[in-house]
């Protein structure tokens, strides 16, 4: 048969490859591949309702209904089984019951014609003379009418120019190492580095290539690998099936079981893998040197494995029993016996060399962030900037590796993720809404013309084509403007008031006109305009908004004032559950976490349940909720609120997976159990009377009650001074989220 080429670049420069090849080869040589896009469940409901002229909210309803799932794609059929509410929406009218019944009927049927993503055909002859060619609107190259099943039939060769975002990670931290003045190439990585073995032993492989699942990390912790050949094995290994064979490997290697090489023969080619065959091509160098096959046939007996059809392997089994028997003297007894173990393994065998180009670019990666973690954590950001939950995910493994991640500055960060001074700037292109074409002209004009001094050098540098007001809020929200003006509620408020002034400026310096005072378009004269007179955020109001621009808490988390009562009372972080739960199954904890959003599904009993994704100040996770607890607490299943959780975390299929019994909000249930609260102050602050007689103001109206208040002051000539209150008083969350927002308090905590 033919071969098949796989072939993963750097996504950048995927283009220049496949330029490449037309070149080489000749453009009339070179082709991609079709295929062709069926009609999904709710592609068709899409489409009929179209046609039938039904309201596009109405269709757009009923197609939602229909679960969607990529990986396994559920049928009209399939979802109208599982789901009362989607028969309840076909029997509701005509109009909707013959939307489903004609949509029934199309579900499956070729819809249009594209491009294959990666394959290419490469022939030796101009390809019109062996395949009909097609010519997509969209690409100046030809396509294949054929499809990728049948184009290999015609006797061409398939090869997948694939571009694999990590590559592009690994050739961008390299950029960023040689920009610091060092020279590494890829290749010159030593595939013996004690750092990288260690990294991946402690399992801190978040954004390593194939290495980055919670499973993943917690068998590293077990396999503990010190050479790239177990990094091989792992990656073929980690599959449902060959799974199983983990916890052998691992003893075998810590020499706590003895290897079985099934036959003394055989012990040359399951060395390496402690006795265990992983590899395809292990199967073949067993049927070669046991039973004679040759190499040719050795291949076919592994596809015979592989596909289990009966006959076939009845006669691969009578030809290894008879060549084991005249090569070796083997026993048919004993051959049989191999054979069984052997197709075993060959039905979920792993191609070696796919698996050790793999386990190369894991290593590299590895590499790269055991020796330059913030290079290399900078990088993997940019890649990944549309992507907020993943986002998330790095921004804690930085403060796990202790690495500042400095929020976004229009003095200071770049459109991407960069690096100065051994921290990570936030990019300004990762802010929800702001565009990266926007965040690069920015940048450009700041390095062309120097530091923005104030918000009025910012407007009158401003091409305000670049800029709208949702891009300038979003830029305030995460508090980008910070480093000209202080006030982010008043930069905020005021977007529509700066974009007009940078318009005017803007229009006055391209008319050439000169002013009714004189000047040649200047726009000195005008002066910035005031900003709107609002009322500062309060802390909470600052992280909701730079929540909202971010898409995760970057800065500081709303529970982060609450961390030392959380603690007194037994709540638990995500990061102690987590370490907690490595040597368990099952148990309980109380957790906190502020919602982040609720995902509503229906069982197939016709049940509602939901995920929730929560956030505290060590993580982000995720837990079911049933229908009855559902049900009673729905009223503040808002985002933004702070909740807190009794849930059962059980280790399932090598995840943590969190089940929730019981929730309330955080507030009403602390509220009663706070013992102290601590209020630090600046005195050298003008504002510093005003917060005292705040405090007073809202200890006279709440009164006595059970916590201890202690003021902690920050004396201008570097002393601290401590002041406990006598007695014991009420101070309510509204006040003491009032006395966190005056200009002279530090900080309020509770315990």
């Amino acid at each position: 048969s033919m071969p098949d080429f796989d072939i993963d670049f750097c996504q950048e420069r995927r283009d220049e490859v496949i330029k490449y090849v037309q070149d080489r080869y000749g453009h009339d040589h070179v082709a991609q591949i079709i295929t062709f896009g069926k009609l999904q469940a709710r592609a068709v409901l899409r489409d009929v309702g179209r046609v039938l002229q039904i309201p596009y909210g109405q269709v757009d309803r009923i197609a939602k209904l229909v679960p969607s799932n990529p990986a396994n794609p559920v049928t009209l059929q399939e979802a109208l089984v599982q789901d009362e509410e989607l028969r309840k929406e076909r029997d509701k009218d005509d109009t909707q019951r013959k939307l489903i019944d004609i949509a029934l009927q199309l579900e499956g049927l070729y819809r249009h014609a594209s491009t294959h993503a990666a394959g290419v055909v490469i022939g030796d002859r101009p390809l019109h003379e062996l395949v009909p060619l097609y010519r997509d609107p969209r690409s100046d190259m030809p396509v294949t009418q054929f499809n990728m099943k049948y184009v290999e039939q015609t006797g061409l060769v398939k090869f997948d120019f694939l571009g694999l975002k990590t590559m592009t990670v690994i050739q961008k931290t390299l950029e960023m190492v040689n920009e610091g003045g060092e020279k590494i190439e890829t290749l010159d990585i030593p595939l013996d580095d004690a750092k990288t073995y260690e990294l991946m032993s402690r399992g801190d492989t978040v954004g390593v290539f194939q290495l980055e699942s919670a499973g993943m990390r917690d068998t590293l912790k077990k396999l503990r690998p010190n050479r790239f050949e177990d990094i091989i094995a792992l990656v073929s290994l980690y599959r449902p099936g060959p799974m199983d064979n983990i916890p052998k490997y691992i003893n075998v290697k810590d020499g706590k079981e003895d290897a079985d090489y099934l036959h003394p023969i055989l012990k040359p080619y399951l060395e390496e893998t402690y006795g265990i065959m992983i590899y395809q091509e292990q199967v073949m160098q067993a049927a070669q040197s046991l039973a004679g096959y040759s190499l040719g046939g050795a291949d076919l007996l592994r596809r015979a494995m592989g596909k289990k059809i009966k006959e076939e392997m009845d006669a691969q089994r009578e030809m290894f029993v008879s060549g084991a028997k005249k090569h070796h003297d083997v026993s048919s007894e004993q051959s049989g016996f191999i054979f069984d173990q052997i197709a075993k393994f060959a039905g979920y065998g792993f191609n070696k060399s796919h698996a050790a180009a793999y386990a190369l670019i894991a290593y590299w990666t590895a590499w790269l962030k055991a020796n330059y973690p913030v290079e290399f954590m900078a990088a993997s950001m940019t890649y990944d900037m549309g992507n907020t939950d993943k986002l998330s995910v790095f921004k804690q493994d930085l403060d796990k590796m202790k690495i500042p991640l400095i929020p976004p500055d229009i003095n200071m960060s770049k459109a991407e993720f960069s690096v100065n001074n051994s921290k990570i700037y936030y990019a300004l292109a990762a802010l929800k809404g702001v565009g990266e074409h926007a965040m690069e002209k920015l940048v450009e004009e700041r390095e062309k013309g120097g530091k923005y001094k104030s918000l009025d050098d910012f407007a009158k540098r401003l091409d305000p084509k670049n800029m709208n007001r949702r891009q300038f809020e979003q830029l305030a929200a995460a508090g980008a403007f910070d480093c000209v003006y202080e006030d982010r509620a008043k930069v905020y408020a005021g977007a529509e008031l700066v974009l007009r002034y940078a318009q005017t400026l803007y229009e006055e310096k391209n008319s050439g006109q000169v002013s009714l005072f004189g000047d040649a378009g200047c726009g000195d004269d005008l002066g910035m305009p005031d900003m709107p007179d609002v009322k500062p955020w309060s802390p909470l109001e600052k992280l909701a908004h730079e929540f909202s621009a971010v898409g995760f808490y970057l800065s500081a988390h709303p529970l982060d004032s609450r961390q030392e009562q959380l603690e007194r009372m037994n709540i638990h972080l995500l990061s102690h559950v987590e370490e907690d739960m490595m040597n368990k199954q099952i148990a309980k904890y109380k957790m906190a976490g502020v919602l982040l959003k609720k995902q509503e599904k229906v069982s197939q009993k016709g049940n509602r349940y939901a995920f929730l994704q929560l956030s505290d100040p060590s993580g982000v996770y995720e837990v079911t909720v049933f229908s009855e607890l559902l049900h009673s607490t729905r009223d503040y299943l808002e985002a933004g609120e702070a909740l807190l959780l009794t849930i059962e975390a059980e280790q399932r299929e090598n995840q943590l997976r969190y089940t929730c019994y019981g929730i309330e909000p955080l507030e009403k249930a602390l509220e009663g159990k706070i013992k102290k609260v601590n209020i630090h102050l600046k005195a050298g602050e003008d504002k510093y009377q005003q917060a005292i007689d705040k405090i007073k103001e809202f200890l006279d109206i709440e009164g006595q009650g059970t916590s201890t208040i202690l003021l902690y002051v920050n004396l201008d000539d570097g002393r601290k001074v401590r002041l406990g209150l006598p007695g014991r008083w009420n101070l309510s969350s509204q006040a003491r989220e009032i006395i966190r927002s005056e200009k002279a308090v530090i900080k309020v905590t509770e315990i």
